[in-house]
């Protein structure tokens, strides 16, 4: 087992890499080389800066060795080192407990700005990434306060169970229970139950996505919209992407079969749509989405297939390749111009995409 690299004290490694990311591109090129090109995109100055600097410091993935607690605690201490400093401000942000399957899920409320003369507002309830192994309501704070600060909608972010200790499906049920819960209590959360989206990245994302098939088949609530940031799609099938950029951009193809070996136990069919949603034959009457991938991701092709696929089954969807950003970016946004303008973009889609749909009519009085 790889022993953690040592790590200088947060404020520190903050400063180095926001002077890293801060270069004049000629500056950059200076100091790290050229950023390279890889299946006709170029990577940000900002992104080659910091995988750079992760290379100096023998980072190479998510796990490189470690072991899943230390893969943890190593995710913690990045996200202490990339937050915003200042935090972005909020109005409100409220401890929620959701009555889940296996017991009480930790959330939290985030709320930029009340809402004009009470009325409810839109509502996103968010699914942190991590390959359903790694992450928190911590790691994820500078993205729920992005999102709510910038959206227009009021954030509900949801600790959902983890694997190897929770495998599949128990982080799924969590996350269907969250969307159930959330839109049965619109009223104590300043919601409108008419317009809750759901969204999340990678792993979080995969897990949106299998949320809008279930509330479709369920008869019950249906997510308004799906935010769907670098999803995983398709745990069954291989694609190029998976390996052109199978090293080298933070993810890499030994992190994600780590990931899967940990959340899918032994046997497990990859085809299960619950898993690939890809695999589903018939997309029809889903949620309106918006679908961001990565440049050089391994995820951008699935993501990619399965926001066309939507779009062959007729559901409205957007598709956005941001080419120079890697797996991650969402948190990256502290320090990478790119990436800031990328989540800004996702954002403003949340905030039209949950405009178009019609609010709930009040009962009569």
């Amino acid at each position: 087992m790889a022993k953690p690299a040592p790590r200088l004290p947060v404020p520190i490694e903050h400063a180095i890499l926001k002077w890293a990311c801060g270069l004049s591109p000629r500056a950059s090129r200076a100091v790290f080389g050229k950023p390279p090109t890889v299946d006709g995109q170029t990577l940000s100055t900002e992104t080659h800066a910091l995988l750079s600097l992760a290379r100096l410091s023998g980072t190479s993935g998510f796990f490189a060795g470690f072991s899943i607690e230390q893969a943890r605690s190593n995710t913690r201490y990045e996200s202490r080192v990339m937050a915003r400093r200042p935090k972005l401000p909020m109005t409100e942000i409220r401890k929620v407990d959701i009555p889940g399957p296996g017991g009480r899920l930790p959330a939290r409320l985030y709320v930029a700005e009340p809402s004009p003369a009470g009325e409810p507002a839109p509502l996103l309830v968010y699914y942190h990434g991590g390959g359903w192994v790694i992450g928190d309501l911590d790691v994820y704070d500078d993205v729920f306060r992005l999102l709510a600060a910038t959206s227009g909608c009021r954030v509900l972010g949801v600790d959902y169970r983890l694997a190897p200790e929770h495998p599949f499906p128990e982080p799924l049920e969590d996350a269907f229970a969250a969307f159930q819960w959330a839109a049965s209590n619109g009223e104590s959360l300043g919601a409108d139950p008419a317009r809750i989206a759901v969204g999340g990245d990678s792993a979080g994302g995969n897990m949106a996505a299998v949320i809008s098939h279930r509330a479709r088949d369920g008869g019950g609530p249906q997510p308004a919209m799906q935010l769907l940031i670098y999803p995983v799609t398709d745990s069954a099938d291989d694609t190029r992407s998976r390996h052109l950029f199978s090293e080298g951009y933070i993810l890499t193809r030994a992190d994600m079969e780590k990931f899967e070996a940990a959340y899918l136990p032994p046997g497990t069919d990859a085809t299960d749509q619950r898993i690939s949603v890809l695999q589903c034959p018939d997309l029809r009457g889903l949620p309106t989405a918006y679908v961001a991938t990565a440049g050089f991701d391994p995820l951008r092709d699935e993501g990619e297939a399965y926001a066309l696929k939507m779009r062959d089954c007729g559901v409205r969807v957007a598709l956005r390749r941001h080419p120079g950003l890697i797996h991650t970016f969402v948190n990256q946004t502290s320090i990478n111009r790119t990436a800031l303008g990328a989540m800004l973009e996702i954002a403003g889609a949340l905030r039209l995409g949950l405009a178009a749909a019609p609010a709930a009519v009040p009962a009569a009085g």
